[in-house]
């Protein structure tokens, strides 16, 4: 019995990991850098997104694939911004709580790729689940507030090792919380030693400029290959 829900399981990642790299070949080809952005529910996601959308430039044409159990409210808060945003609700999916990469390749054929460089896929709010699943991203980013806690990467430390970019958020309430950033660093860097991390607030701008240096360098190194 229990060998057969493991060959389910597998049967299930493995048909997930095809549709994905389907999606890595439609992106390449198009010459759209996709990045998988996760993080728990609260963790400013949405608001990185407004503050990255506010400073990139015009030369980067973003688009936007935004994850949700229900709701469009994120993607509502985006389309100010003028750029193609698609909504993805899981819920008549059985309410997952991550994208798989069928649902993203759904919303990247409904797009206009000719017109986007650059695509952010905002997954659902959860530090578990959206790490194990492949979408077809060339960058795995996680925003991580600091009022979650030092000892997270510790405790979850799938999410922390499959990103290749750690966004330490919300560090104007670091006044207000018994949190030491410098732990929090050692302890990511504990669990993935080669990941890019950056400290910033969404909310006050600190720190975006390099945010927003990071990502156009990965940009031109994505365009370069």
């Amino acid at each position: 019995m229990t060998r057969d829900k493991i060959e389910i399981i597998t049967d299930v990642l493995d048909a997930n990991r095809v549709v994905a790299e389907e999606n890595r070949r439609i992106l390449k080809q198009a010459g759209v850098f996709a990045i998988n952005l996760m993080g728990s529910p609260g963790s400013g996601k949405t608001r990185v997104l407004e503050r990255t959308l506010e400073n990139i430039g015009n030369k980067i044409r973003a688009g936007i694939i935004q994850g949700d159990i229900t709701t469009t409210l994120d993607s509502e808060r985006l389309m100010k911004f003028e750029v193609p945003v698609v909504q993805i609700n899981t819920e008549p999916f059985g309410g997952d709580c991550h994208l798989g990469a069928n649902l993203v390749q759904r919303a990247v054929k409904s797009m206009d790729l000719s017109q986007i460089g650059l695509l952010f896929i905002e997954n659902v709010g959860n530090l578990v689940c959206p790490a194990e699943f492949d979408i077809g991203e060339n960058l795995k980013m996680l925003v991580f507030s600091v009022t979650e806690g030092e000892e997270k990467p510790l405790k979850y430390p799938l999410m922390f090792r499959e990103c290749g970019v750690v966004l330490i958020n919300k560090i104007d309430l670091l006044k207000h919380l018994n949190v030491k950033i410098d732990h929090l660093t050692q302890n990511i860097r504990r669990i993935n030693p080669g990941a890019e991390v950056l400290r910033l607030s969404a909310e006050t701008g600190e720190g975006v400029d390099e945010w927003i240096s990071f990502l156009k360098d990965r940009i031109n190194l994505y365009r370069a290959s």
